[in-house]
């Protein structure tokens, strides 16, 4: 029977993490885990849309009335009447 036990092995020591199991000897099978992180990408903006971006309004309030403003065509849907 197979039994797994969490340890970290560190400068040819092994620490167990939790348990340590209770046997003078026994054959095993170690399997090393790498901790290779591979480091985030952060995402630009293309430079062809630099100072293209507006603001509409109070960067706090919504811009609904604003927008409703501009274009009569568009109705808000929790504006009735």
């Amino acid at each position: 029977m197979l039994k797994s036990y969490e340890a970290i092995y560190e400068n040819g020591q092994v620490t167990w993490v939790s348990e340590q199991p209770q046997v003078n000897t026994a054959r095993v099978i170690v399997t090393f885990i790498e901790e290779t992180l591979a480091p985030k990408k952060r995402r630009t903006p293309p430079a062809s849309i630099a100072g293209k971006g507006k603001t509409l309004g109070d960067i706090v309030s919504p811009i609904v009335n604003e927008i409703a403003t501009l274009n009569p065509s568009i109705i808000s849907p929790w504006e009735i009447g």
